[in-house]
């Protein structure tokens, strides 16, 4: 008969310094802190959000100070004073569901304080930013029957309902700086691109509560290589009826980003991906260009055993040189309205140093 030890295979492998699994002890009170903090050691996506959390904390507070000199090391890179003050280039994109839920406000506060340096997002990413500056978008739920709704003019994302006067208004409001774009390429020769169009409109709108203002504002960059993939493409659709000709330049919004990152050296690359699809690949393409980001967090609940993209896990992107071989990337499978604000709170919010600081 087999000994236990022969069964259980009792041997003791586990390092000395890994965590125990602990939850939060509510008979120690309500700490909000404290519980955030123990999510690393509770499991499953817990600890998930733990790491991505400590990921995001490495690539805010990293600095070129950081590294060693080495004999390698050109003149210029040299400086101490200069080494203090390179930072990581962080890359965040997003889907549009972000942009419709209150996430919205979440990213509008990194933007505004200038946290994060190049964005990429979809078309509805862009212009549900916009139309929400234009009227609202209100709970509602994921049953409501489709028939019902479409009688009373509203449209469902999700469990939020968005009346079909929002998009007339915004058709309202876009039509006019079309023709403004249509006029100052033929006469001035401005060559428009998506990221040149999304700072105008962001310029255009003006208000603080808007995401691409304060892009526009701050001079960070938003690509949205699909962005006549939704309202904004239907108005340009629109518009080339009674006008034909304005053209936006992709291929000079391709080379932007992949310079960006081809010329950020002696910097290092963070990757903040919120969702899946062309904001997720195209952030990691780019990077692909120096050989992978040295920092990378995904967020979104897709699997990979389809083979997609906005599945595949960080591994997948170390095959491609998306994410560096020293990288430690971190996926959460989880609803991005749960973790994006308490991802926020644990690390922008109480260790983003100010870049003018």
């Amino acid at each position: 008969m087999a000994e236990a030890h022969d069964i259980l295979m009792i041997k003791a492998n586990v390092e000395p310094d890994t965590p125990a699994i602990r939850g939060y002890d509510f008979n120690k009170g309500l700490d909000l802190q404290a519980l955030l903090d123990s999510m690393l050691t509770t499991g499953f996506q817990a600890t998930s959000f733990g790491q991505a959390v400590e990921e995001v904390n490495r690539m805010i507070n990293w600095r070129l100070s950081d590294d060693p000199v080495t004999d390698d090391t050109p003149e210029k890179f040299r400086d101490p004073k200069f080494r203090a003050s390179v930072r990581t280039k962080i890359f965040l994109g997003y889907t549009s569901n972000m942009s419709s839920a209150g996430t919205r406000e979440h990213i509008r506060y990194l933007v505004q304080n200038k946290m994060v340096d190049v964005i990429v997002t979809t078309a509805g990413g862009v212009e549900e930013d916009f139309i929400k500056c234009l009227g609202d978008t209100y709970i509602g739920d994921f049953h409501l029957k489709g028939e019902d709704l479409r009688k009373q003019g509203l449209n469902r994302i999700g469990n939020m309902v968005i009346p079909n006067t929002n998009y007339c208004r915004f058709e309202e409001w876009i039509m006019p700086i079309l023709e403004d774009m249509y006029r100052e390429q033929e006469e001035n020769g401005v060559n428009w691109t998506p990221s040149k169009m999304i700072h105008r409109l962001g310029r255009e709108m003006g208000r603080e509560d808007c995401i691409a203002y304060w892009a526009w504002k701050n001079n960070i960059p938003i690509f949205s290589p699909a962005l006549t993939d939704g309202s904004i493409g239907d108005m340009l659709m629109f518009h080339s009826l009674k006008r034909p000709g304005l053209r936006l330049d992709l291929v000079e919004d391709v080379r932007l980003i992949d310079e960006t990152v081809m010329h950020c050296a002696p910097a290092k690359t963070g990757m903040i991906l919120v969702g899946g699809g062309v904001a997720k690949h195209h952030i990691c393409n780019a990077n692909l260009l120096r050989n992978g980001a040295d920092f990378a967090v995904y967020i979104n609940t897709a699997q990979e055993f389809d083979g997609s993209d906005s599945g595949a896990r960080p591994d997948e992107a170390i095959s491609w040189g998306k994410i560096a071989l020293h990288a430690k990337p971190v996926k959460v499978y989880a609803d991005a309205t749960l973790i994006l604000p308490l991802l926020i709170a644990q690390t922008f919010y109480k260790n983003f140093k100010p870049k003018d600081a």
